[in-house]
Parts: C-alpha cells; structure tokens; sequence
C-alpha cells in the first residue's frame, strides 16, 4: 500500500514563502502518513505572469523570469532536506549546463537523493520564448514504485503518458500550473472550460494507461493568471480518490498498486492489447502530407 498526496497551492517569486508552503505541505502530508507527495509545476519560484506575448522572456529581461537553479544547487538541496523520507515531486525552472538555457522542469526526490528529473517537451502559448524545450519521457525506481513526470501541456499529448506507460511507469505525476480560460472565463471557475479539460485529460491518460495519475496544480492568481486548482488522484480505472476542487490543498489517497494492477489487468490490459503494427503514421518522421497541416493554414 501506498498514500500519496496532491498539492494545490500558489506559488510566487518569493523563494522563502515558497519554502515555507513546501515545508507546510510536507508537515500535513506526514501527518496524513503519505508516501509520496507531488508539488504543482514551477513550486520553486512561480510560473510565468502571463501566456502568448507576455513580457517573461528572455528576449527583454531576466527580472521577471523565475529564478533558474540547477539540479545539484541549494534550492534543491533545502527540498531534499524538508522532504525526509518522503518521495517528492516538484516543478522548478532549471539552469541548463550552458548556464543560460532555461528549462520548464520537475524532478523526483527525496532526502537521500535525486531519482530522476524532467525537462517540459510540449509548450502552449509562447512558452518557447521563455524556456526550451526538452526532448524525451522517462519512469524512475523509487521506494514507492516506478514513477513517470509530465507537465501541465504534456497531459493533452497521449503518446507523452503512453511513452512512460510502456517503460514501466506504475504512477504518473502530472505537474501543472493550469489557468482559467482566457477568454469568456466562466464566472465560477470549477464550470470553466479549461477546469473541465484539464479534469477531462487527467482521468482519461489514467484511463488510456490504467496507471494510478497524480495531477497537481498551482491555485490563486499571479499575474494575469487564474489557476484551477483541482489538484488529484485518479486510480487506472479513471476514478477520482481525491480532489482539492478549486482550493488550495491536499488531496489524499491510500491505494494498493500491486492488486489494483492485478485487478484491472486481468481482463482488459490496453498496453498488452496495442496494435503498433497499424501506428505507423503517428510516428512518421515526413509529416508534411497530414491532413491537420492543411487545416491549420487554411
């Protein structure tokens, strides 16, 4: 058995209330007896102030943009150390080895060491001019299984899910500062359209993958920005434990990986039952005669 938590919370550029808010959730959590507990995207000094043409880009300035830290730095270094014996996830802007690259990224750890990390691949509305873009998915070994990462855009991507899927991935932790919608923003904001997509995918890649899905999420405001919340576990049948809704929060479940897996893959097993041999054109390197190309510059 296996308790693991979701965190919804807002995250700003102010490193000490940051660190503080970590180290809050990690008392609650061990509180709770939780094993394995996942921070939003951008938890270590907040997410960009707005999308599309928004002025956090490297282009104009640096001020805005959240600090940038490396994998082996001290910010890290001070998580591993509230973190304990808990396995974490946590979202940050990571300095690449160029030590001007920045990348949108999340890494796994806990205080004894670093599992494995991510680098965002998918980017949504500008998010290129602030951060480059990382190339591959990746499952790591931890004490609470063989765990997958994955950020807020990437949950709208089935290969991304389906890749840690076929490496192994027991739980994927989707990390995500998801806003509102930026136009005709419902007035409460659990009935906008982005809070229904952004519940919609996570139950579906649990679903497509029957692996047990970890979506947090940022909550509040910072910059232009509205976050949904809706932090949660969904389990592989597409069935949500727990949920934060739109507060700021811990969702909490307590699941039994091995039988649920056991259960669930007796009968219909979606990875078993692929069919790659008819794929081919979702991996065809010339996809310049696809049909969504036309469609998009018509």
């Amino acid at each position: 058995m296996v308790t693991i938590g979701s965190v919804a919370a807002n995250f700003t550029r102010d490193l000490e209330q940051n660190f503080a808010t970590i180290a809050d959730f990690v008392a609650q959590a061990r509180r709770r007896d939780v094993d394995f507990l996942v921070f939003p995207e951008a938890a270590i000094g907040g997410y960009l102030s707005s999308l599309g043409n928004h002025g956090d880009t490297v282009k104009t300035t640096t001020r805005s943009l959240p600090p940038a830290i490396r994998l082996d730095g001290p910010e890290l270094a001070r998580v591993r150390s509230i973190a304990g014996d808990m396995v974490v996830a946590i979202g940050f802007c990571e300095l690449g080895g160029d030590g001007e690259t920045r990348y949108n990224a999340a890494v796994l750890l806990d205080g004894e060491r670093i599992y494995g990390s991510y680098r965002k691949v998918h980017q949504p509305l500008g998010e290129n001019m602030s951060y480059a873009a990382g190339d591959g998915y990746g499952a790591f070994d931890t004490p609470v299984g063989r765990v997958g990462l994955q950020i807020c855009y990437d949950k709208a991507f089935p290969e991304a899910a389906r890749m840690m899927a076929l490496e192994g991935a027991e739980i994927i932790a989707s990390l995500s500062a998801w806003p509102a919608a930026r136009t005709a923003t419902a007035e409460n904001l659990q009935d906008d359209r982005w809070t229904y997509r952004f519940n919609l995918f996570d139950t579906a890649r649990a679903l497509d993958n029957q692996v047990f899905w970890v979506a947090s999420n940022q909550s509040g405001s910072f910059g232009s920005l509205r976050y949904v919340g809706n932090a949660k576990i969904v389990d592989p049948g597409g069935n949500v434990l727990a949920t934060t809704a739109l507060d700021s929060g811990l969702a909490v479940a307590r699941v039994d990986v091995e039988g649920t897996f056991r259960t669930m893959r007796a009968g219909m097993f979606h990875l078993r039952d692929r069919r790659p041999d008819v794929y081919g054109p979702l991996v065809a390197a010339d996809t310049a005669a696809a049909p969504w190309r036309e469609v998009a510059h018509a």
